[in-house]
């Protein structure tokens, strides 16, 4: 795998992202571009067709498929690419994905919605404000005091960009107080500015190959286990019984990849994961739908230190979307390559003692209207 650090590459091209992090992978095995079979590509909004990265790589007519899944396309390529081998329709593959955030002079997504009949009330919302409405509504739910909940909410800023300050590819490198972070400006809500992921720049890939061939590409390969990717019915504000405490989407695409991968206790069975933390209280919505905390409980979770790196299960070990950077394109390969790092003890200063099983999780579109992908990886063929 490959990928560039994430931030405001002004003097960079999405070309030259691409360049970057596919020659880092391409560095990592005997495998030069020229040998891959095929390519898919995952941009939002850094380029159109193939062509964006058969320019970039200056490829030999070699198939290049381009796919977008909001922010879960990075994602999307790697289980296309996946995908593609399994079916036997080719030996190697590239899945890749780049962004540009910061050329659009936005601060935030750049995006234009679809025509629609007007009853999609949601979209009028910015994705701060949609996904601000989690924190009431869970304090509801649960009977949990507005002052906890916003400890733990902080408590999750604080330690993603505790393990970002690690990760010398992450776009903020700095530890940030309790204080200053609880103290912020607001954008939305109770979301401060330290409640929100970053806006960057980034690239990566990874190389894809069957699981009984990978010995022959590199002495330390990362296995696919489960690949799930669930689309909701966005019934989103308009659904009365949806209560914004939960992502049904993750719900099920979790429960998919579980299964496929054999996981019956996720808690217990997943060394690591790699989670769509956009805002904190996504992470903690997240903790209770991929099964890693009880109904109620994830806030207790996070205080009690569960999914720090020392905790019972790390979460966003790389510093997550909130330190790493979301540069939609390649956040969800971003989440891959930290699970590759870690099995390969190549992590640095965040280095887990002995991960077995990594989980990443991917989400795009906002609570009641998403899509979700989640994988299961490992180290091991078997097991």
């Amino acid at each position: 795998m490959g990928c560039t650090r994430f931030g405001e590459h002004w003097t960079s091209s999405a070309e030259d992202l691409l360049v970057d992090a596919t020659e880092e992978a391409f560095g990592s095995s005997p495998v030069r571009r020229d040998d891959v079979d095929a390519y898919w590509l995952g941009t939002l909004g850094s380029g159109q067709s193939g062509l964006t990265l058969s320019k970039a790589l200056a490829l030999d007519y070699k198939p290049v498929t381009r796919v977008e899944n909001y922010c879960a396309t990075g994602s999307e390529a790697f289980r296309n690419a996946c995908y593609a081998v399994a079916s036997g329709a080719y030996d190697r593959v590239m899945a890749v994905g780049v962004e540009k955030l910061k050329d659009s002079g936005f601060s935030g997504l750049l995006r234009s919605d679809p025509p629609g009949d007007g009853t999609a009330a949601e979209l009028s919302l910015t994705a701060p404000a949609a996904f601000s409405l989690l924190d009431p509504a869970y304090c509801a739910r649960y009977g949990v005091d507005p002052a906890e909940l916003r400890s733990a909410m902080t408590h999750v800023a604080w330690k993603n960009h505790h393990n970002g300050a690690l990760n010398p590819k992450a776009q903020f490198r700095s530890e940030v107080t309790k204080q200053r972070i609880a103290n912020a400006p607001t954008v939305a809500g109770r979301l401060g500015v330290f409640d929100c992921s970053g806006v960057s720049d980034g690239a990566a890939a990874a190389l894809i190959v069957r699981a009984e061939d990978a010995l022959d590409y590199t002495d330390r390969p990362m296995y696919v286990k489960g690949l799930s990717l669930a689309a909701g019915p966005a019934l989103g504000a308009a659904d009365p019984d949806y209560d914004y405490t939960t992502f049904p989407e993750v719900i099920r695409s979790a429960r998919d990849a579980f299964a496929q991968a054999g996981v019956t206790d996720p808690r217990r069975e997943i060394s690591l994961a790699e989670v769509h933390d956009c805002f904190t209280p996504t992470e903690l919505v997240l903790m209770e739908d991929l099964g890693f905390s009880e109904r109620g409980q994830a806030w207790k979770d996070v205080l009690d230190g569960a999914f720090e790196l020392g905790g019972r299960l790390p979460v966003n070990p790389d510093g997550g979307l909130k330190s790493f950077g979301h540069p939609v394109g390649a956040s969800g390969l971003r989440m891959l390559y930290e699970c590759w790092l870690q099995f390969r003890g190549e992590a640095g200063r965040r280095q887990l003692a002995d991960p077995r099983l990594g989980l990443t999780h991917n989400l795009g579109g906002r609570p009641g209207s998403c899509v979700s992908f989640v994988s299961v990886v490992g180290p091991e063929l078997d097991g």
